[in-house]
Formats: C-alpha cells, structure tokens, sequence
C-alpha cells in the first residue's frame, strides 16, 4: 500500500496519534507540537542540512532529543579523507532551540560560544550560515545559498507499533543547486550550482528509545534535468507507505519496497540496490566511509554513512527509463539509542 495523504489536517488528534498515515510530495499535515502526548524528554527535533559535490561534502545540523542537543558543521573530502568538524554538545535544551514548525516556513538560528548558525528561508531559495571556531585554531566559515525551484519533495508520517502516540514526520527535500563557499583556515571549498546539490532532512516526532534505520539519497543531472531519489526502510511501521520516491525535473515518482544490505561484507563492498517493482536497480561502489559516534549522557548512536558511486537504471511512473552514471551518493546504516 501507499497511501498517499492529500487532505489537509493537524498532524496529530486529540490522543496524540497520528491523524493521517502515509506520504505525500509536499507538506499537507500541519506539525501541532502542542497535541504530543508524551513526557517533553522524549521528543526528539533536527534540521539537517547536507551540501554536496563529486569531491566533497557540508554537513550543517542543529537538533536536540530534549534532553541532549547538537550543534555541528563538518566538512570532508572523498578521496583523501580529510575532515573537519566543530561541534557543540547540549545539555538539557528541551524546546529552547525554537525549532520551526514546518520545513518550508520560519528561520532557524543558534547563536552560541565557539559556534552560530543560521538556516535562513525566503521564496525560492535557502541560505546557510555558518560560523565555528575551536581551540586548536580551526575556523570554519559557511555561506551557501539553496535554490528551492519547487516545492516537490518526499514527506511522511509514519506511526510506531509500540504505543499510539509514537510517530515519525519526515520532510526530505532533494534537488537543490548549491552556491557559495566553505571556508577551512586558509582553503576555500567551492559549491557550483552546476555541479552542486544541497539535502534537507527535516524530522520531528517522538519513538523509541532503541531504534534503526538504512537511508539512502542522492541528487545530480541526468540528460540535463535535476534528478533525485531518496529510498529507506527499517524505522517504525510503513505499512501505509514506504519512503522510497524517485525525483525527476521537478516531478516525484513514488516507489515500493527499496532493499540494500549496506553491513554485508563489508561497509566498503560493492552492493546490490534492487526494488520489488524493478523500477530502481543499481550497483553502489563505495568510495568514503563517514563513521560517526556520539555518546552523552543517555545518548549512544552509531551510524556508517558511505558515499559512493550509483551505476543502474531508474524508471519514472510513465515507464522512461533513465540511465545513471556514477553519481555520487550515499547510503547510511545507523544503530541510535536517544
């Protein structure tokens, strides 16, 4: 089943559960923070930002699950390796980070010792700002502007079958040229609207505390045109609708079930990505492996995001197949307790 959501309503009902399950390509659901039936500690809130190219990456995020939140911006190099990274570690921010409502509406801007940030939204387009320092003179400066030329993107709301009031809304939003520069010390990183895509991983929700899931993007040209997909499975209850979506100059194409093994033989083997209606096949060559690890106070997360390049076929909902070529992309398999 997909059930696709197209009537507008609150995301959740008196009772805190979900009023409407499924996806939708745009953000139908209003996010009604103030209905969660759970004990504030357990709600859990992030932007994510990622901006990419064939040679290197820019991760900007800013999140909290309550009782722990993060502030970080990393950069790192593919085929050297080289990272850098500031990040700052919250104790106890609850709902002081003023996290927006909605992914398409509302600034979102921390200012703190040693690092601010700012996540900036105006018609069309999304500016990120980044200022970050550390003791060991690192210095990290960010001013990249996203074009947003439409609105289509991949939304979900997906329920838990552990207790009514659980619940996933996920906002992902590909296939957005990226301009303007990363700043490391001396060296500037350069992200060309030509060559260059920024990611949005907007999540809200509360689940439980022991959780995993496998996700997958990725955005370039193909003929031309702004191609995207964003596949993944494992967290909570998809029974209404899977994440799994193609994007295709600026129209979405909803997949099935969207299956990788990401750990076997190796985070850095070769893989098979095959889809149950044959619509996404594609061999995945890893070329970075991006391990994080974060542990404070209850939390303990785990995650291999590996980057590499897409060989395969995808094809649209009116059966045009599209031939992929060494796009760089990734999939990431993440283990979190928080």
């Amino acid at each position: 089943m997909q059930n696709r959501i197209s009537q507008a309503s609150d995301l959740l009902g008196k009772d805190g559960s979900l009023l409407q399950r499924g996806f939708s390509t745009e953000a139908v659901m209003t996010y009604n923070r103030e209905a969660i039936k759970a004990p504030p500690w357990r709600i859990k809130e992030w932007d994510f930002y990622q901006v990419s190219n064939d040679d290197y990456c820019l991760q900007l995020t800013i999140g909290h699950v309550s009782y722990a939140g993060n502030v970080s911006v990393k950069l790192f190099e593919f085929a050297t390796g080289k990272h850098y990274e500031v990040t700052k570690m919250l104790v106890l921010p609850f709902n002081r980070l003023r996290m927006p409502l909605s992914a398409e509406h509302g600034d979102l801007i921390y200012r703190g010792k040693g690092i601010s940030m700012e996540f900036r939204l105006s018609d069309g387009e999304r500016r990120l700002i980044c200022k970050a320092s550390q003791g060991n003179g690192l210095v990290i400066d960010v001013d990249i502007v996203l074009s947003q030329p439409d609105k289509t993107s991949m939304v979900i709301a997906t329920p838990f079958d552990e207790e009514p009031a659980m619940f996933y809304y996920n906002h992902k939003i590909n296939c957005m040229p990226a301009n303007g520069t990363v700043q490391v010390g001396n060296k500037t990183y350069r992200f060309e609207p030509e060559s260059s895509f920024g990611l949005l991983d907007w999540g809200r929700g509360v689940w439980p505390f022991h959780h995993e899931w496998f996700w997958g993007n990725g955005s370039c040209y193909v003929n031309g045109k702004p191609f995207g997909f964003n596949i993944g499975f494992g967290f909570g209850n998809l029974s209404a609708a899977t994440e799994n979506m193609l994007f295709y100059d600026g129209t979405a194409h909803k997949l099935g079930q969207v299956h990788f093994d990401l750990a076997s033989g190796g985070y850095m083997s070769k893989k098979r990505v095959t889809s149950d209606d044959g619509r996404f096949e594609m061999e995945f060559t890893p070329i970075y492996d991006q391990i994080t690890s974060t542990k404070l106070l209850f939390v303990n997360n785990g995650c291999h995001q590996v980057f590499g390049k897409f060989n395969g076929t995808a094809v649209l909902d009116d059966g045009a197949i599209l031939e992929i070529k060494d796009m760089v992309a990734f999939m990431e398999h993440a283990i979190n307790n928080w």
